[in-house]
């Protein structure tokens, strides 16, 4: 399957997914707010620990810039819950297990370790703006910085 990228001022893919909590959680759920929607690969693996506890130490002012937060991988619900009460996280946890959101934003991709090639989630992380844009992609992320240069863009776009 031939996925189009996803570009800046491109509508953001609608979706309805089960969450942390196992409630249902909608992208229309956020209408007139920013959304941060972060892919990460795994569920209490280091760099997606250090990033959820990152997103989570800035969410209040995330909420500030009247944006929410949440992120994305296949692990399921029951992965999530446990993964959100070790670490006290406090981001929305979307659990994506048949891929289809990973597939609609083109962040399951072909990787390489050690030599081998797998299929896997690209860490990466769309801000979609109120009126249900794009307006901001971040692919391949690295941790470090990552949440800060997130944070900025949100408060760029509530200022606009």
């Amino acid at each position: 399957m031939t996925q189009k990228e996803l570009n800046i001022g491109d509508t953001a893919p609608a979706f309805t997914l089960p969450r942390d909590g196992g409630e249902q959680v909608s992208l229309t759920d956020y209408a007139g707010q920013a959304v941060v929607l972060y892919f990460y690969p795994r569920d209490d693996t280091p760099g997606c620990t250090k990033e959820a506890i990152g997103f989570t130490e800035m969410a209040a002012e995330f909420a500030a810039a009247n944006t929410v937060v949440i992120g994305a991988s296949k692990d399921s619900v029951k992965k999530h819950d446990k993964f959100r009460d070790k670490h006290s996280l406090g981001v929305v946890l979307v659990s994506d297990e048949e891929s289809d959101l990973c597939e609609t934003y083109g962040v399951w991709v072909e990787k390489n370790m050690y030599g081998k090639t797998y299929l896997g989630i690209e860490r990466a992380t769309f801000l979609i703006g109120p009126d249900g844009k794009i307006a901001q992609i971040w692919r391949k992320v690295k941790v470090p910085g990552h949440v800060e240069a997130v944070l900025q863009a949100a408060r760029a776009l509530d200022a606009a």
